[in-house]
């Protein structure tokens, strides 16, 4: 098959291309930036390089293929300028386009958890609407991958637990955390990517459903520190927190209702209806290796 992928060689990408490759698809990896085409290129993919707001370069890379990835890369959370609605809501838009004028007719679209919700969903709210208007699409088979929490998104904790001693946040604790590897959402992916579907559909992925303090007893114990505590705070605190370390105020009340929508279920909610009868390979125990790595680099 010859598949597109966007989000050039990221925590997804990367192990997704890989995969397809070894399989013996024909990948062309979308990437931003030229410095990027040489490792591109040894992994065995084509390079396209541009931008996925440009709907005509995305068009123009779409014609032709078998299947199209579709991803909304990372911003800078403490950037001023960043309007990340405009942001998210004008890729959405973009894939739409290039999709509908490209022809392909096989998508997978990474989503979130808890894109089911139209509010109350904080800073992943945008899902929703890029699902509805993906969802538009007519003659398009699109699956929706929605993940859980990223294990990678726990290096943000290290911080406080080298200052402080221990994770505090406003969820997790006592309530679950449905947590997962990039790797085990790229073989989802690449498992939808190369299997003909006709419609749309929802497909969770997650890797272990662990409370806060089970996540902070791995974690500690792979850095050296097995009485690592989980610390519950509230919105205020959290909020607080993340501006005072230069965090754009607007997306750090989208965090906080996000995580607060964890906590109390809302957010997971779908996710428990719908929930994968596996979960992935890889657990936190073994991510924990990579995490403490990085740990004490820092």
């Amino acid at each position: 098959m010859k598949i597109i992928i966007t989000g050039s060689l990221g925590n997804i990408s990367k192990p997704l291309a890989k995969e397809l490759i070894q399989k013996g698809h024909s990948v062309t990896v979308i990437a931003s930036s030229n410095e990027r085409t040489q490792e591109i290129e040894t992994l065995g993919a084509k390079a396209a390089i541009g931008s996925v707001e440009d709907v005509d370069f995305l068009t123009k890379t779409f014609t032709g293929a078998d299947a199209v990835y579709c991803m909304i890369p990372r911003a800078n959370y403490f950037d001023p300028n960043l309007d990340l609605d405009v942001f998210t809501r004008k890729i959405g838009n973009s894939y739409a386009e290039a999709i509908k004028q490209s022809g392909v007719k096989r998508v997978v679209f990474l989503s979130s958890i808890g894109a089911h919700l139209k509010e109350k969903s904080g800073i992943i709210q945008r899902y929703n609407e890029i699902e509805a208007v993906l969802n538009q699409l007519s003659d398009v088979s699109i699956t929706f991958m929605r993940p859980t929490s990223f294990y990678y998104n726990l290096l943000a904790y290290i911080p406080a637990i080298k200052n402080q001693g221990f994770i505090s946040a406003n969820y997790g604790a006592d309530e679950l955390i449905p947590w997962v590897s990039p790797n085990d959402i790229a073989e989802a992916i690449a498992e939808e990517l190369t299997t003909p579907l006709d419609g749309k559909k929802v497909r969770y992925v997650a890797s272990e459903e662990l409370n806060g303090h089970e996540t902070a007893q791995i974690l500690g114990t792979a850095i050296g520190k097995p009485d690592l505590k989980w610390q519950f705070i509230s919105d205020e605190e959290v909020l607080n927190g993340l501006i005072s370390v230069g965090m754009q105020p607007k997306i750090a009340a989208g965090l906080v209702e996000m995580y607060a929508a964890l906590y109390s279920g809302l957010l997971g909610e779908d996710y428990y209806k719908n929930k994968p009868a596996v979960l992935g390979k890889t657990k936190l125990a073994e991510y924990a290796k990579e995490f403490a790595a990085i740990y004490n680099q820092k």
